[in-house]
């Protein structure tokens, strides 16, 4: 046609005739009066006349209209938007059928299986059928129905009870980087022979749209959403251009929604390096163009609702063009994805290297839903909104929901029926952590004393009161919201309704206006109907030689004297009421009477481990703040006392028996902190043997590597949790300690595991010191049990986590921190209502660090839909990541590796081609559409697939794999998310006037350049990478020494404290982040192109990984060709 309307749904403000901001969309109408030569119809070129009119939001009339004239195409392209379909984001294969071999995946997934499994692992294999058809529901408002409160209220300290929700946006994203392809993403199998020309000719097709509407839905309502950034892949080719076949992209469609033809000549691709000439990197240069690049957001609402430029990636970091694509671009058919289908060639101009600047960015996404939502507040007021990133910095104000730091779910629209839910096989789970931390902003949770009485539950299901409870008759009788039983309400608890419905004092009550609150518990929840004791500590040092000879021992008691004064306390206490122990031991154990009375401490001898038992009670666990005295004595004779020891061999598992005893004994629940140098080779029960045998990686075997010895460990695991015992275990191992073992005992009774090979106090000190001051300083609550209850129509199932079960239902965890997470899976049981919504309720019975039995409560409402649309569009990319890692980081100790990771990629390619399949608008079966709120989860996925524990490697230590495998266990989604896609900050132009910490740019070899400085950091490493041309003046500032040639071994592990502004700014940073993360991560410095620097580029994790695994691109092919598999 020579005249298109095209619309931008930037929703750009323009002020009318009064003055006033009118928000809308620009409208332009094309006529091609001036096209010359071989230019398409459709592209814009000099003395093209475009017709401009704004289209204000509330009256859709044209309020300003203006005919401009281009001047010059690099002016018009800067800023023109082409149409594009209306989806998710675009991309298509230049092959009509799948080909085995691209990218040598083959050699990393195997064969794919002829009927794909994409349940969980063991699950039924599911197809894409098409759902039901439904009609398109808005979230309904929080399951409470409490309108806003009419003033302030007794306990909201900022006097605020109710606000606007934040809106769920979801987060737009932009250009960044890729890498180069590596020959075979695992080791071990040769690539196809045509893997590198079908991975160019495939990516050279792919298209990067934004989020659409699908054929069963309606529009989005604008004010749930905001224009998405978009980018357009274009290929790469190998020798002569390929003739072009028929468009394997889906047309745009036009404003009225109607999808265009195309009927373009060919064009000719622009000089190299015309898009940068204009200023242009991922996003902005000229569609349909080869070899540049435009951005496409996703429409906000309507039909027809095109979209303007995508931002352009991080500045100032361009990529480096560095692979093996050295070949030269082909011309393609100029209607953007119009790219060929078949392998024809003829002559043409010069191929260009593909950029993979634009495909989706996970810097851009954090950075983007930073800028939209940071510092804002979120309010929980509205059932199943989906909140701002682990990421991004937001104040949070509970109205009837818990805070997103206690719950984070895979999606927050559940489906409506078992069949939906398995047809798109997004896993329905949540990630808990009850005890998250409170930022100081923020109000802490209240606490509810009904005295005697007790809790209000549910006479049917249990539940506990909670703004879900709907009260009847008067106020005398209450509705649960989670099983519709009517319950009366107790004398005591009575109070008036008033005229719509609700309690006069609910905004005065926390459990009724509150998603999270805890309850004093009564004596009935305490173990034989009596008060538990406070909580104590035991300290069990390692004595043998190699703790000796290292310096820990001396290092951990020279710590122990101040980090005792600063044992966790109840809020408000004057003291700490937790009881300290000591023992000390190799092959025997060595106990502490450290009773206040005593001048000196004395030493109990426990030589027949096999018949282990404590030889003191009285003068064992002892309140510090008496017995400082005795106990500072005994810190400052135990290193002396083991000077000479030459004894190297160690138990084990009697260590841990004997703490479980003293606890027991003392009817209290309490901490091991047990410091262990060696394999416990002793004899005694629990003795292991060496058992790391690399001849079984890569073979079905691999497994076993990484299951716990069984028998012995096991029944300690059972007997630590029934006595609220809880292990945190430090390792100082100089070779193989059997941590996969070892570790097992720490993470089922909900402690943690720490370790430090080769350690060295002088190096290595301040990193330990760290971790154990946040470990005995952290919130921490214990002998706890928890419990998720949920509405009808759907229960938890299963769960992930440093935990114990002993049923199908209680989760018992010996001891939980401000750190451990939970993961629950659900599953229908029956069909769920969309106007009922799902309600979720946690409740965890602890013991206090003073000594009170509580109840904590958290409380969520989620929407419904029987439209598989919402549920994509209310997906959280970051949980998804954290259950994914936990299912597979479980099975992988049943299942070969190989088949662990065929499952992660097949559920992936799954729910990406359901999503096609019944969510996207019409269009060629050869397209990839991701949805927008999942459009970086195959980066994450990869990565995953990539991780330490996943990839198997004789290069990789056993134990640390077996550890990186017990940490994920209990992790949290903001800790899971720093883990599988790390920090990379440039430093070399630091702002030392700012306090922020610079933006992170992608995790790729093509972002680091040698003039620069950049710190990678995962919550568990932290490195300080060095570029060979870095400025001699940085390094003078930060290492005081002249330049990079004179960085020596001394300065790998440490920057010295200068007095200078750049050294303070950096040492800042690092302080600042290492503040962020449960782990105290060790800095270690890397210069580039030195041994030292394998480490830190396999945290790299959108490069092929160094011990196998795909680059993040050949991932995002791979995936493409299974999900083209299942719709075809």
């Amino acid at each position: 046609p020579s005249a298109d309307v095209f619309s931008v749904p930037t929703f750009l403000r323009m002020r009318d005739g009064t003055g006033d901001a009118q928000r809308g969309r620009i409208l332009w109408t094309r006529t091609v009066a001036g096209a010359a030569g071989a230019l398409p119809e459709f592209d814009v070129a000099l003395g093209c006349t475009v017709t401009v009119r704004f289209v204000p939001e509330q009256n859709q009339r044209t309020l300003r209209s203006k005919q401009v004239t281009c001047g010059a195409v690099p002016a018009w392209n800067d800023t023109r938007t082409d149409a594009m379909s209306q989806q998710g984001y675009v991309a298509a294969p230049p092959l009509s059928q799948a080909q085995p071999g691209i990218g040598g995946y083959p050699a990393s997934f195997g064969v794919p299986p002829s009927q794909p499994h994409y349940a969980h692992y063991g699950g039924t294999p599911q197809s894409a059928a098409s759902p039901p058809p439904a009609v398109y529901k808005t979230p309904a408002s929080s399951g409470s129905s409490l309108p806003p409160p009419p003033g302030p209220g007794p306990f909201v300290s900022n006097g605020v009870h109710n606000g606007v929700g934040t809106r769920g946006f979801p987060p737009p994203t932009s250009a960044a980087s890729g890498s180069t392809y590596p020959p075979s993403p695992y080791p071990g199998l040769a690539p196809s022979p045509a893997s590198t020309q079908q991975l160019a000719n495939q990516m050279g097709a792919m298209q990067i749209g934004g989020y659409g509407h699908g054929p069963l839905h309606g529009p989005q309502s604008p004010t749930n959403s905001v224009p998405q950034p978009t980018s357009q892949v274009l290929p790469p080719t190998s020798g002569r251009p390929l003739m072009p076949q028929a468009p394997q992209m889906a047309p745009p469609p036009s404003a009225s929604g109607q999808p265009f033809m195309p009927q373009s000549p060919q064009m000719a691709p622009p000089p190299i390096g015309a898009s940068s000439a204009m200023g242009t990197t991922a996003a902005a240069a000229a569609m349909g163009v080869p070899g540049s690049f435009s951005g496409l957001p996703h429409p906000p609402g309507g039909s027809g609702f095109q979209q303007p430029p995508g931002l352009a990636g991080p500045q100032g970091f361009q990529p480096q063009q560095v692979g093996p694509y050295t070949g030269q671009m082909g011309a393609q058919p100029g209607f953007p994805g119009a790219f060929p289908a078949g392998a024809a060639q003829m002559a043409g101009p010069p191929q260009k290297k593909l950029d993979p600047d634009s495909i989706p960015s996970t810097t851009q996404v954090i950075e983007d839903d930073q800028t939209k939502r940071g510092g804002q507040v979120y309010a929980t007021n509205l059932r199943g909104q989906v909140p701002p990133l682990v990421t991004t910095d937001f104040v949070v104000q509970d109205q009837g929901n818990a805070s997103p730091r206690f719950i984070r779910c895979t999606t927050y629209c559940f489906p409506c029926t078992a069949d939906l839910a398995k047809q798109c096989q997004v896993p329905l789970a949540a990630v808990i952590k009850p005890f998250a931390a409170v930022p100081k902003n923020e109000t802490p949770l209240y606490t509810v004393d009904h005295g005697e009485a007790g809790p209000i539950r549910c006479n049917r299901c249990k539940a506990y009161m909670c703004p879900f409870m709907h009260f009847i008759d008067g106020g005398r009788r209450y509705q649960c919201g989670f099983c519709s039983c009517v319950n009366e309400v107790p004398a005591f608890y009575f109070q008036h309704l008033d005229h719509m419905g609700r309690r006069v004092d609910a905004y005065q009550r926390p459990e009724l206006s509150l998603g999270s609150y805890e309850f004093v518990a009564t004596l009935e929840y305490c173990k034989n109907k009596k008060p538990p004791n406070p909580p104590a500590f035991i300290f069990m040092i390692d004595v043998s030689y190699p703790n000796i000879k290292s310096g820990l021992v001396r290092l951990l008691c020279a710590e122990l004297k101040s980090l005792l004064e600063r044992l966790p306390r109840e809020e408000g206490a004057g003291s700490s009421a937790v009881r300290v122990g000591f023992v000390t031991y190799n092959k025997i154990l060595h106990f502490y009477n450290v009773k206040s009375t005593l001048a000196q401490p004395q030493m109990m001898v426990v030589s027949d481990v096999a018949e282990m038992f404590v030889p003191l009670l009285d003068g064992f666990l002892v309140n510090f703040q008496e017995s400082r005295s005795v106990i500072n004595n005994l810190l400052e004779q135990i290193p002396d006392m083991f000077t000479d020891t030459g004894e190297s061999e160690t138990v084990f598992a009697p260590v841990v028996q004997a703490g479980m005893e003293a606890l027991k004994a003392a009817d209290s629940s309490g901490k091991l902190f047990i410091f262990h140098s060696s394999i416990p080779t002793a004899e005694a029960p629990g003795k292991l043997k060496n058992r790391d045998d690399r001849k079984l990686i890569n073979t079905e075997k691999e497994k076993t590597l990484f299951q716990p010895a069984k028998g012995v460990y096991e029944d300690l695991s059972k007997e630590c949790v029934s006595n609220g015992c809880c292990v945190d275990l430090f390792l100082f191992p100089g070779q193989y300690i059997d941590v996969a073992t070892m570790g097992s005992v720490a993470m089922h009774t909900g402690g943690s595991v720490y370790k430090y090979s080769n350690f060295q106090a002088q190096v290595d000190g301040d990193n330990f010191l760290r971790d154990l001051r946040k470990e005995v300083e952290k919130p921490v609550g214990f002998d706890a049990t928890m419990r998720v209850r949920t509405s009808t129509g759907f229960r938890a199932t299963d769960f992930f986590g440093a935990i114990y079960m002993s049923n199908t239902t209680d989760v018992e965890m010996a001891a939980v921190d401000c750190h451990k997470a939970v993961t629950v899976e659900f599953k229908h049981d029956d069909k769920l209502s969309d106007d009922a919504g799902a309600l979720v309720q946690c409740a965890l019975l602890y013991t206090s660090v003073g000594g009170q039995r509580r109840l904590r409560i958290h409380n969520l409402s989620l929407s419904c839909s029987s439209q598989l649309a919402d549920l994509y569009k209310s997906c959280e990319t970051d949980a998804l990541v954290n259950f994914f890692a936990k299912s597979a980081y479980r099975a992988m100790v049943n299942q070969p590796l190989k088949a662990v990771r065929e499952v992660l990629v097949h559920q992936t390619a799954h729910m990406l081609a359901c999503y096609r399949k019944n969510c996207a608008s019409p269009s060629a079966v050869s397209q990839l559409i991701l949805p927008d709120a999942m459009k970086v989860l195959p980066v994450y996925m990869n990565s995953l697939m990539k991780s330490a524990a996943l990839v198997g490697s004789a290069d990789l230590s056993t134990d640390d794999r077996a550890l990186q495998r017990l940490l994920v266990t209990g992790m949290g989604v903001e800790e899971t998310q720093a883990l599988f896609y790390p920090r990379l900050i440039p430093l070399h132009n630091l702002d030392v006037g700012s306090k922020a910490v610079p933006l992170a740019v992608r995790c790729s070899e093509e972002r680091l350049s040698e003039g620069g400085v950049f710190l990678l950091e995962n919550g568990l490493q932290m490195f300080l990478w060095l570029g060979q041309a870095c400025p001699p003046e940085f390094i003078q500032s930060i290492f005081n020494v002249p330049s990079f040639a004179h960085l020596g071994a001394d300065v790998m592990t440490s920057i010295p404290e200068l007095d200078n502004t750049l050294s303070k700014k950096l040492r800042s940073v690092i302080d600042h982040i290492n503040q962020q993360r449960s782990h105290a991560m060790k800095l270690v410095v890397v210069k580039q192109k030195d041994r030292s620097e394998a480490p830190f580029r396999q945290h790299l994790v959108e490069d092929k990984g160094l011990h196998g695994g795909a680059s993040y691109m050949d991932f995002l092919c791979y995936v493409h060709r299974e999900i083209r598999q299942l719709l075809t």
